[in-house]
């Protein structure tokens, strides 16, 4: 092996180590949080679940009955368009 080959693997290595370092404090730092960051992570839980049921709500609504509105609302302008073309 090379001089250049063995610092490639010495700096490979120290990357990865990083890496790996990095990873497992992430997690075992979630676990060592305040009672105070906890109870704030499960409101924001909470609120998010809250929120994605609205936006399903507010989807269905759009598509189910955005298409029936719609046409309501055509209706609606081919009366009017009767009753124009009736008083002229």
């Amino acid at each position: 092996m090379n001089p250049f080959e063995m610092v490639a693997f010495i700096v490979a290595a120290v990357m990865i180590g990083s890496v790996l370092r990095a990873r497992y404090q992430s997690k075992s730092g979630i676990g060592e949080a305040s009672p105070e960051e906890r109870a704030e992570v499960l409101r924001l839980r909470d609120d998010v679940k809250f929120l994605k049921q609205r936006v399903q709500v507010l989807e269905q609504i759009v598509t189910d009955r955005g298409a029936e509105t719609a046409s309501q609302i055509e209706a609606l302008r081919e009366g009017n368009r009767i009753t124009e073309r009736d008083r002229a």
